[in-house]
């Protein structure tokens, strides 16, 4: 009996993106055409959109075989989405990408490629973004570079999303539940080999980018704050060194008193050591209070998603098999 070919998942987010998922689903089905000797499915994840983007990946679905799709009750967020589309993907390697067409799905024989070569990582670097601008460039470069200062998990510089991992990384993934989720850092310290392939990020091909200034500060604190304690460590120093300067503005202050007398009697060692251990404390008790914040949520054993659409089940079960946590809700 002849065994079936190797499948490829493909695991594809969407939140508001009616403009431009049509097409996307038409390259990205070009794309998957072109491939040799491999299946492939589909695994659309609607993040909560408020516009059409559910009724025109039904369609897609409709239309497409290969397209299943699974819609949140509501918006949970670009890490979750992927997560989700992971916890249903059967393949026995899974690609994930966005789909606004900054990742381009013809470079998805590249990735197949390496992943034939016996890669179970295979990520993208960004070499440029076609509409990013000064201050997204440098902010980008100064999160990579935080990263790998406070991180004993490396990450090349400009790792995107846009990636392949093999089914053992899959399963590794799918097992790791916190909600507060950096899945670039995640698949970087599970350890398995991994390949770097560079690429061009267009334009969006309609739409605006969802991810606002206020979403990207909040992911680099989550994927900071997720995978090291150095912040803690780090803010002891900086303790340390703010106590030490302040013992010696106290000096400066008592020398002065002294040679000059022209000084009100305690006004400024109060407001010296008052602004100083002030300062000092609150900075420690907010960056305590980020990972006590985290502890809470985990605790708390909420699902990581709620579905109002599940995708129909696989042709190929086993794998991808959702958590109970995140059954379908109606």
């Amino acid at each position: 009996m002849t065994s079936p070919r190797p499948l490829l998942s493909i695991v594809c987010p969407c939140f508001d993106e009616e403009a431009v998922i049509g097409l996307f689903h038409e390259r990205l089905a070009a794309a998957v055409d072109a491939l040799e000797n491999l299946d492939a499915e589909v695994v659309y994840v609607d993040d909560g959109s408020s516009d059409g983007t559910l009724a025109k990946l039904n369609a897609l679905a409709e239309s497409d075989e290969r397209v299943r799709v699974c819609s949140f009750s509501r918006n949970f967020g670009h890490q979750i989405a992927l997560s989700a589309g992971l916890d249903h993907a059967v393949g026995d390697a899974v690609l994930m990408m966005d789909s606004d067409l900054q990742h381009p799905p013809e470079l998805i024989g590249e990735l197949v490629a390496k992943w034939r070569e016996g890669y179970d990582i295979v990520s993208t670097v960004r070499t440029e973004t076609a509409d990013a601008g000064f201050a997204k460039r440098v902010s980008s470069d100064l999160f990579y570079s935080v990263w790998n200062f406070l991180s004993r998990t490396p990450l090349p510089r400009g790792a995107a999303d846009f990636c392949l991992i093999s089914a053992r990384v899959a399963d590794v993934v799918r097992g790791m539940r916190e909600h507060h989720r950096f899945l670039r850092g995640i698949l970087s310290w599970t350890g398995y080999t991994r390949a770097i392939i560079p690429y061009r990020a267009d334009e969006r091909a309609a739409g605006q980018s969802k991810y606002t200034a206020v979403k990207m500060f909040a992911m680099a604190s989550d994927a900071i704050l997720s995978f090291s304690s150095a912040p803690l460590r780090l803010a002891t120093r900086v303790g340390a060194g703010i106590t030490a300067l302040g013992f010696l503005y106290f000096l400066w202050i008592l020398g002065r008193n002294l040679v000059l007398g022209d000084l009100v009697p305690g006004w400024a060692s109060l407001i010296g050591v008052t602004l100083i251990l002030g300062g000092v404390q609150i900075l420690f008790i907010g960056l305590i209070g980020q990972y006590l914040a985290r502890v809470f949520e985990e605790v708390k054993g909420r699902p990581m998603y709620v579905l109002k659409q599940a995708p129909p089940k696989s042709t190929r079960p086993g794998r991808g098999d959702p958590p109970s946590s995140n059954r379908r809700v109606e």
